[in-house]
């Protein structure tokens, strides 16, 4: 890495989900900053280009209705939410109403049996917006048929590419399938707010709106291009000319602490968990769960190669493809719990439990199992298993 100039480091998504991972990504950032291989075409490391679309979401996002005596609650919290939690809830009343559109809680937050426990009180009204019947929809009181990507009008930003993609309706959605905004509108309707900015606008002219502010020209125009390159020049994108600090210096010495948000109530303010340990300088931080005489064995999550993510495991050829749940083991650990492959056993620990098949694998190391997850499931690191 030091001697190629051109390293170039990808950094994804998936190691940022854990506790160290904010400093285990800045660590990983930081051996790119002292190489200097980010001067390089081809050098450098990237985890996300998000910044470079620059899209005015104001009058979709109704930021101008925005009321910060109004409290943000965390979804990462929602079993916690549901359970009532008085810190998880800054203070505030219960929850007693939710709508929820593209997530699917019930299979990917943390702590799932709170979750599961607050989505089934009686007091709790849930209504879900979606295309198949998720484990959230499951337990939801409403469930509306939700439109997808070809039956509706909408704008892409390309996670990981420098392009804006127009996505106009091709199709007309089946039944009552109907889309996000639709629902959003409808609402607006009946609380008596439709006369508010923002609302009453179709997707389209939300479309044009965002277009239009960033110099792309109308939704009609747009269509004929059908996607613009928004990447920076070089010197920009490389940060040849000083990094995105007001002196553009990189920082080794990060501010741990956090910083408010607009909008975010006190509560909320300040960095999640023990910050006075994290590290000043880059290096790794050893705050993950590991196995003991309890939870002998590690699990990785790692993802299932047909499913894209939890809300779509429904369609029939990804089911027949990847099968059943299966839990990876070595013959080793298998023979010493007396597992033999096919059987069922149930691993879990205080967050969550789960009955899965053994399948004998010796590729993996013994004391970890593996499971492959349909989608961004929450990691139970350090788990125990028994026969079930």
């Amino acid at each position: 890495m030091g001697e190629t100039k051109r390293t170039f480091f990808r950094l994804g998504y998936g190691f940022t989900r854990n506790r160290n991972g904010v400093v285990n990504m800045h660590a990983a950032l930081s051996i790119a900053a002292v190489t200097g291989c980010w001067q390089y075409e081809g050098g450098g490391a990237f985890h996300s280009n998000s910044g470079i679309f620059r899209l005015d979401k104001s009058q979709i996002e109704g930021s101008a209705l925005c009321d910060p005596s109004i409290r943000s609650l965390d979804q990462a919290q929602i079993g916690r939410i549901l359970t009532n939690d008085a810190e998880a809830l800054h203070g505030g009343p219960p929850v007693t109403a939710l709508l929820i559109q593209n997530t699917n809680p019930a299979n990917i937050a943390p702590e799932q049996r709170l979750v599961k426990k607050g989505f089934l009180r009686e007091d709790l009204f849930t209504c879900v917006h979606e295309q198949f019947m998720t484990d959230t929809a499951k337990l939801a009181d409403v469930v509306l048929p939700a439109t997808m990507f070809l039956e509706h009008d909408d704008i892409y930003r390309g996670g990981g590419h420098q392009h804006i993609i127009l996505g106009p309706k091709l199709v007309d959605a089946p039944g009552e399938a109907r889309e996000n905004l639709f629902v959003i509108e409808e609402l607006a309707e009946r609380l008596g707010v439709a006369d508010k900015g923002g609302f009453g606008l179709t997707a389209r002219e939300h479309v044009e709106f965002m277009l239009e502010k960033r110099g792309l020209g109308t939704f009609e125009s747009f269509k004929a291009d059908r996607w613009a390159d928004v990447q920076p020049d070089f010197d920009t994108a490389h940060f040849v000319d000083g990094f995105g600090h007001p002196d553009g210096k990189y920082r080794f010495r990060p501010d741990w602490t956090g910083t408010p948000a607009p909008n975010r109530p006190p509560a909320s303010i300040g960095l999640q968990g023990p910050h006075a340990r994290m590290p000043e300088f880059p290096d790794h931080m050893d705050f993950i769960e590991v196995a003991d005489p309890e939870h002998p064995y590690r699990l990785a999550t790692s993802p299932a190669r047909t499913f894209l993510n939890s809300s779509f495991t429904e369609t029939p050829g990804s089911v027949k493809r990847e099968g059943r749940p299966e839990l990876m083991l070595h013959p080793d650990d298998a023979a010493e719990l007396g597992l033999q492959a096919g059987d069922r056993v149930e691993i879990g620990n205080q967050r969550g439990a789960v009955v899965l098949h053994v399948k004998l694998f010796d590729g993996v190391r013994r004391g970890v199992v593996i499971a492959r997850a349909s989608g961004r499931t929450a990691r139970m690191s350090a788990v125990r298993a028994s026969m079930y």
